[in-house]
């Protein structure tokens, strides 16, 4: 029983009947002599018929091989074609990739990142999970995340974007009516917003930057974002990201030299995704989009 001749016999095969001889069809696929020699015989033994005769002028084509020429180089135009079709598929950016963030960054941030991504690649979906829970790239439930703790799971592609700044903000409305504190100690007197409850978060914030004894949030939110709206809306003073803040004339920085939180901020995929158009477009994107915001933030 013969074997069906596979496209590495045909690509020989056509190589030598363009340039009459195994050695030349050799050079020009970067193959040996003998591998070219090899692939020519199991043709002429799957298909039952000799292709080339020897001459002194080099290998001849047999009526067999001229009859097989033109089916031969279809394939080779088609196999081109295909390597063409495929390397541009591993250039073409389509499909959803699903990214994780926190709710500000997700609200407030990534919207001007991601759409000049979109007007570039027309059919990529982005599918946002805004939400201040780490969602496990591992496992999927996201295949980018931006992060604000550092990513400690293996397996992972990680670019650190850099501490972004938070400090005291309140709108020139409220500082108006109450006056502007001079102080840490000078907030006791003043309407602050804050957290709601004591998250692992909160808990280290607050054990690196202690609060001074009087100080009380009379406005609370779990939100970070609810409590950016409280600030734009001149309910008090609360703490936010300083790039954010200084895109609006009438947010003023309280205590700058005073109080100054880093904000470590990280853009994290699972190593498999590296390859996928979408992932490394989306991924690419938000490394250099947070890039720009975490300059603008830190006044550079």
């Amino acid at each position: 029983m013969s074997t069906e001749p596979n496209w590495d016999f045909y690509r020989s095969f056509l190589t030598v009947l363009q340039h009459g001889s195994l050695s030349a069809a050799a050079r020009e696929l970067g193959l040996t002599q003998p591998t070219i020699g090899r692939h020519v015989d199991a043709l002429e033994l799957a298909i039952g018929a000799e292709l080339f005769i020897r001459s002194p002028n080099g290998l001849l084509p047999t009526d067999a091989a001229l009859a097989l020429k033109p089916y031969a180089e279809t394939l080779a135009a088609t196999a081109a074609a295909l390597l063409r079709t495929a390397s541009g598929q591993r250039q073409h950016v389509a499909g959803t990739v699903r990214v994780s963030a926190s709710e500000v960054i997700a609200v407030e941030v990534l919207p001007r990142i991601f759409g000049p991504l979109q007007e570039t690649h027309p059919e990529l979906q982005i599918e946002l999970s805004a939400s201040d829970t780490i969602e496990d790239l591992v496992n999927r439930e996201a295949d980018i995340a931006v992060r604000m703790a550092e990513p400690q799971q293996d397996a992972l592609v990680v670019r650190r974007i850099g501490d972004i700044p938070l400090g005291f903000h309140a709108h020139r409305r409220y500082l108006e009516r109450h006056g502007i504190p001079e102080t840490i100690a000078d907030l006791a007197n003043h309407r602050l917003i804050g957290f709601d409850r004591q998250t692992a978060y909160v808990r280290m914030v607050m054990k690196r930057y202690p609060v001074p004894e009087g100080i009380k949030f009379s406005y609370r939110t779990d939100s970070n974002l609810a409590q950016l709206s409280a600030i734009r809306a001149g309910v008090g003073i609360g703490i936010c990201q300083t790039g954010l803040a200084r895109e609006n004339p009438d947010l003023v920085h309280i205590l700058p030299d005073a109080f100054e939180i880093p904000l470590g901020t990280w853009v994290v995929m699972h190593e498999s995704l590296k390859t996928s158009p979408r992932c490394r477009a989306t991924f690419d994107a938000l490394v250099g989009g947070l890039q720009d915001y975490h300059r603008s933030s830190i006044g550079t």
